[in-house]
């Protein structure tokens, strides 16, 4: 039975995710669920048995992609769009006016989970208040969301929550409150980020090196996933990829 209710679980969200993507992400995810369906091979619980790509490849450039949306807390804007970098398509984040204490956010409307490993390339290109940004998940509304972000101006890494619109750093395990870790340095060049989300538990990863785990229960609930950064960040994003864990 729960071998069928995977299959089944991992088919709905290939419906429910087909139309957010690009014809050939979903092409590739339809594909992938279909060796899912059919393979014998077990899979660990940290390993996706569905991945969604957002390569950003096949949007119009200087356009959000239908089936995204931006916000924003604080005073300012946000600009959240598909642009060219040298030839290669990214998400990036563009409005470079923002004071300090300002959140801006992009989510994906059709992709709902609660359990799920997240990656993307990362790359801080300016930003005198902040630069950097990560991940957004579990995200209820504008104001109440988990976030992980790396900043080039600090070189660390730190897991947040929102609640109420109020961003606290949360303790690691076995380490408790030590905002975060620091990294080597990030500069303005890609990283790569990646996460993976087990029910209360978080563990969170830069350029394949694992840096620390979160323990938290603030947002129990399946979400929205998406992207961030903070104040005047100017941040391009790419190859975001969304993995379904198999509990």
């Amino acid at each position: 039975m729960k071998a069928l209710l995977t299959t089944i679980s991992a088919s709905m969200l290939i419906l429910f995710l087909a139309v957010s993507c690009d014809n050939t992400t979903a092409k590739q995810a339809i594909s992938q669920t279909t060796e899912v369906n059919t393979s014998t091979k077990v899979i660990k619980p940290t390993e996706p048995i569905l991945q969604i790509v957002f390569n950003f490849d096949n949007y119009t450039p200087n356009e959000l992609p239908q089936k995204w949306t931006q916000s924003f807390i604080g005073s300012g804007d946000t600009q959240w769009k598909v642009i060219d970098d040298q030839g290669n398509k990214v998400m990036a984040q563009l409005y470079s006016d923002n004071p300090g204490h300002h959140y801006n956010a992009v989510v994906n409307d059709s992709i709902y989970l609660k359990n799920m490993t997240l990656s993307v390339r990362i790359k801080g290109v300016s930003g005198r208040h902040d630069q950097g940004g990560g991940f957004i998940w579990r995200y209820q509304d504008k104001d109440n969301y988990y976030v992980v972000r790396a900043n080039p101006l600090e070189d660390n890494m730190v897991l947040y929550k929102v609640e109420n619109g109020k961003r606290t750093d949360l303790p690691l395990m076995d380490k408790g409150r030590t905002y975060g870790v620091d990294v080597p340095k990030l500069g303005n060049g890609w990283n790569t980020m990646k996460l993976t989300v087990e029910d209360d538990i978080f563990t969170i990863f830069l350029n394949g090196k694992e840096l620390f785990k979160v323990q938290d229960t603030t947002f129990p609930d399946a979400g929205k996933v998406g992207l961030w950064t903070k104040a005047d960040a100017v941040t391009y994003f790419d190859d975001f990829v969304v993995g379904l864990l198999n509990n």
